[in-house]
């Protein structure tokens, strides 16, 4: 009988130990570390890649829920890194284009953002390395160390200094926090700094006029050993090129797990949601500023401290960089109607989705699921506004200004791999690419592509009878997020939209006749 009752006493106590120990970690401050690689792709391991050594974000995926199917709403850095800090896209929140120097867009003065609605609520913000969003009123941060105030190729590609920089806004966290680290690996720098390589990835090694970065060990990687992607020709040009990349993905690893070891060593490990993820697709022909998958979709991984269901598992549910911002609303647990009355305007609602309930179980229906993309400029000069919608099946995109040839950046223009392309073309010879110059430049007005069947995006289908159905009801649902997100351009380009005066009350697409 004693027995029976110790048992009884036993049994009740570790019950009480496990719901001690669930309500004490659910008390706990909730904290964030958003780490973000500037123009970074699936050179990693946890992704099947057997070449580019990334071991530390191998480990955080093992940690992690791993998304297959995550999506930039825009392949630009500061439209993407905009959407990513509002959850609005670059046409809603008005950063159409890149930030700085002759570019100069901005996101609208009225636009409240997440650090400025986590600082609100008592959350303390900071930012390490890559900004590139503005105006400073609607981006503040309590803790900045970015290109505004300091070199950025310090506070972005040497690790050391970033792992310093991180240990001590950690070390000094009293509050619950926000820590968004952007590494500026592995975006190009032959445009910029050619003097330290085409992805600077000679910056810090220890040779003459490189500098030192004390925690950095390089890898270099042979050309004929290259993984290549689908879409980046099998040229020498080209493997050196990603060999280059690849040296720079290792060392944007290494300062991955600089910062994780930090986090650990200020006891945050276990009350800090981590999430790793790009701005937009890698600098190669098709990538960045491209809607095509090989431009739009993106690493991912979510590691929670309270959601330990699916660690080092893989979903397969269509997700959007638009979602963070409603994720982390969720984890920090304050209510979307919160944001959206700080946000005054009607056109400001957000249209993604929290993530949270992806850590703990896979949806049962994705049949309906979908993401969207709408990108207007690059730099300055390079006006080629496109809408997009991707659900599991099919694509449909809308190229608006399809009767200029689709536009090339200053950086892409000059590496190496371009400049094999143009110069193979201009002398007629064979590039090894799976498309030509002259495809990649002209583009028809509607894409549409069968993924399951067609997963490179090179059989447009928009015109054949048999797609007609799909076409318009793509159309439909395009039309209506343009609509919820108060799009400027959604006549374009055979319409005039008006809004104001006698069709405030009712807007209308005035016909423009001008379908050749």
């Amino acid at each position: 009988m004693r027995s029976s009752a110790l048992l009884v006493v036993q049994a009740l106590f570790s019950v009480f130990t496990v719901i001690t120990a669930q309500r004490n970690a659910k008390d706990k401050p909730r904290n964030v570390l958003l780490i973000l690689a500037d123009d970074g792709g699936f050179e990693i391991g946890a992704y099947g890649n057997k070449i580019c050594q990334t071991p530390n974000l191998d480990a955080l995926a093992k940690n992690s829920l791993i998304f297959n199917k995550a999506f930039t709403s825009v392949s630009s850095c500061s439209p993407s890194r905009s959407a990513l800090l509002t959850g609005m896209p670059s046409h809603q929140n008005g950063m159409y284009g890149l930030h700085q120097a002759e570019n100069h867009f901005d996101s609208f003065s009225d636009i409240t953002s997440l650090p400025k609605i986590l600082k609100e609520h008592g959350i303390r913000t900071g930012i390490i390395g890559k900004k590139h969003v503005g105006p400073e009123s609607v981006y503040p941060f309590d803790f900045a160390v970015t290109e505004e105030n300091n070199s950025i190729l310090q506070v972005g590609r040497n690790i050391t200094h970033i792992k310093l920089l991180a240990r001590e806004f950690l070390n000094n966290a009293t509050e619950p926090f926000f820590l968004y680290i952007a590494f500026h690996d592995p975006h190009r720098c032959g445009h910029t700094n050619p003097e330290f390589g085409e992805f600077c990835q000679h910056f810090g090694n220890g040779d003459t006029g490189m500098g030192l970065i004390p925690d950095w060990q390089p890898i270099y990687y042979q050309p004929d050993e290259i993984q290549l992607p689908y879409y980046i020709p099998d040229t020498w040009a080209a493997r050196e090129d990603v060999a280059a990349q690849y040296t720079t993905v290792s060392r944007l690893d290494q300062g991955v797990g600089l910062i994780l070891q930090e986090l650990k060593d200020s006891r945050h490990s276990d009350d800090t949601l981590v999430i790793y993820s790009s701005d937009n697709g890698i600098p190669f022909p098709n990538g960045r500023t491209n809607l095509y998958d090989s431009g739009i979709a993106e690493p991912m991984f979510i590691s929670s401290p309270l959601h330990k269901e699916r660690r080092g598992q893989v979903t397969n549910s269509l997700t959007s960089l638009l979602d963070i911002v409603p994720t982390l609303l969720d984890w920090y647990d304050i209510k979307h109607e919160d944001f959206s009355k700080t946000n005054l305007v009607e056109s400001r609602a957000l249209t993604g989705k929290s993530l949270l309930p992806l850590l703990i179980k896979e949806p049962d229906d994705t049949s309906s699921e979908a993401v969207f993309a709408s990108h207007n400029l690059h730099e300055v000069t390079m006006y080629y506004p496109m809408r997009m919608i991707r659900t599991h099946r099919y694509k449909l995109i809308h190229n608006i200004n399809y009767n200029s040839p689709f536009p090339i950046d200053q950086d892409f223009y000059l590496s190496p791999t371009f400049q094999d392309i143009l110069n193979r073309t201009k002398n007629n010879q064979n590039t090894f690419w799976f498309k030509t110059l002259k495809e990649y430049y002209k583009r028809p007005e509607w894409e549409l592509f069968d993924l399951k069947h067609d997963p490179e995006e090179l059989n447009n289908i928009v015109k054949k009878n048999s797609s007609r159905e799909i076409f318009e009801e793509l159309k439909v649902k395009l039309l209506k997020w343009q609509n919820d997100t108060n799009d400027p351009w959604i006549c374009s380009p055979h319409a005039v939209f008006e809004n104001k005066g006698l069709f405030k009350l009712n807007p209308q697409c005035l016909d423009l006749d001008n379908v050749w």
